[in-house]
């Protein structure tokens, strides 16, 4: 069986160097910490703010290692996901996405999949390489709309997983890898649910598989 990462790792067309953790403040030692009860199996404990921790800390190495973590996914299956077979970014029938970003791109415009995620993850990476919404100087403050930034990340991030589901899950199961995609979405999730980061309205295409996850959270 060949390795996800390995796959992931010789696809240099589509695959990014991982981002660092911030370097500001705490950013190591929490990575150390998300680090540290990730090897626990315990992922609802993972989710939680640790006591005396910030918050905005908190969300800030955790959204680089989510963006980390679907960069690696999709980066694995860029090969099947292209304009011919993917034209559109879908969720299924029911659900298509157009990408603005209000600056380069400030009306919805239809792309392909593979188009969609490539404008994603150059926004992301121009977000948290943006000392002014990422500071990466110790006592460096948070900008006031910081969360409002998160939220819009961690909703196109959960686009990504939705359009992996519903049009490239075949493909995982042939690779062998529905428990590492399984098992990034669930914490990707649990992580979401406990800070409120997407609306209910944004997870209907996953409706059915995010219920399961959240007993009990």
């Amino acid at each position: 069986m060949q390795s996800f990462f390995g796959r992931a790792s010789r696809n240099q067309r589509t695959f990014r160097p991982k981002k660092s953790a911030p370097a500001g403040n705490d950013g190591m030692k929490l990575k150390r910490h998300i680090d540290a009860t990730l090897g626990s199996g315990n992922l609802r404990e993972v989710v939680h703010l640790p006591v005396g921790e910030d918050v905005n800390e908190w969300l800030a190495v955790n959204t680089v290692d989510f963006f980390n973590q679907v960069n690696i996914l999709y980066g694995t299956l860029m090969e099947f996901c292209t304009p011919a077979t993917c034209p559109t970014m879908s969720a299924g029938p029911k659900y298509e996405y157009r990408w603005a970003d209000g600056v380069k791109i400030k009306r919805p415009i239809e792309v392909s999949a593979a188009k969609y995620v490539e404008y994603l993850m150059d926004w992301i990476e121009a977000q948290l390489d943006e000392e002014s919404i990422f500071p990466q100087k110790l006592g460096a403050p948070f900008p006031p709309n910081f969360r409002d930034v998160i939220k819009t990340i961690f909703k196109r991030l959960f686009r990504v997983y939705a359009h992996i589901y519903h049009s490239h899950f075949q493909m995982i199961l042939k690779l062998q890898e529905e428990a590492h995609l399984n098992t990034c979405f669930k914490h990707f999730m649990l992580f979401t649910w406990e800070f409120q980061l997407i609306d209910r309205a944004e997870l209907a295409p996953l409706r059915e598989l995010i219920e399961p996850i959240l007993v009990g959270h």
